[in-house]
């Protein structure tokens, strides 16, 4: 959700206002708790801790046995963690983030890929080898599994709990999709194949964010660009993003409700573009 100034942040009249310049090739996600910027990719067993305000890298947060690519990172402000998804190892490393930092472990799904947290604070996996989602509360009970292969979808990328209860997901595939599923494990909405001809295909969609008004951003890896996606799936639309360079090969998205801020993470540069935007009264 984004919420500035009692309003909501106007996706369409975004500028180009910092450039995180990492010392990684390539980032896979971003996230964000109060002051603090959390980036990861690939590169040693370390996360890159960023200020918000000053964009300055602040500290780095090191976590023991982390393989050398991470997926997704994700921040609960209820349990003051950080859950990061370690693709090679299968598993969910939890960082404590007040005190000493301690690291918890515990063993997923084959090959984990994007993280969320609902509202019950519980964490979200896309489990992308697997073909399922796995909803864990903090410490790593495991709470709900959601076989997806059954109903067509296959290498989730990313989920997040709906207010509906439902999960929209990402399927990481050329062309891809973006669905909404109930925890049955069926298909309730579809935006894909046969609803891309304004924008065209999308090829390996990765990260997602989703605004107070229920519309998807999506990052559409290997087109070079974001959707935005209505609540209900029916159409979509390439956001303008303004960066000289382009964007090179999105991979994640964080919204930030209180600065009313879009990042985006580069898979190919090593590089966090972060946006602003005016806010609309409701």
């Amino acid at each position: 959700m984004v919420s500035v100034s009692g309003g909501s942040l106007n996706l369409h009249a975004l500028r180009l206002t910092h450039v995180i310049p990492s010392e990684r090739d390539s980032i896979y996600s971003i996230t964000l708790l109060n002051e603090d910027v959390f980036i990861a990719g690939a590169k040693n067993q370390e996360i890159e801790v960023y200020n918000a305000m000053s964009m300055k890298c602040r500290r780095r947060l090191r976590v023991p046995g982390l393989g050398p690519v991470v997926n997704s990172l994700v921040a609960c402000n209820v349990n003051n963690c950080l859950y990061v998804s370690d693709a090679n190892n299968g598993v969910i490393h939890r960082v404590q983030l007040l005190g000493s930092n301690a690291v918890k472990k515990w063993s997923v799904a084959n090959e984990p890929a994007g993280l969320s947290v609902n509202c019950g604070s519980n964490v979200v996996v896309a489990c992308w080898g697997a073909s399922k989602l796995q909803e864990y509360a903090t410490h790593g009970t495991l709470v709900r599994e959601i076989i997806l292969q059954h109903a067509g979808v296959t290498k989730p990328w990313h989920a997040i709990q709906l207010s509906t209860g439902d999960y929209v997901v990402s399927q990481d595939t050329s062309p891809g999709m973006v669905v909404t599923v109930g925890v049955n494990g069926q298909v309730v909405q579809s935006y894909g194949r046969s609803r891309m001809s304004n924008i065209g295909q999308m090829k390996y969609p990765t990260g997602l964010a989703v605004t107070d008004k229920g519309e998807i951003l999506v990052a559409d890896d290997l087109n070079h660009r974001v959707l935005l996606i209505d609540s209900s799936l029916c159409s979509g639309e390439e956001l303008t993003l303004p960066v000289d360079s382009g964007i090179r090969r999105p991979s994640g998205l964080c919204l930030d409700e209180t600065r009313g801020r879009l990042y985006v993470s580069e898979y190919v540069g090593g590089r966090v573009l972060v946006f602003e935007g005016a806010a609309v009264k409701q």
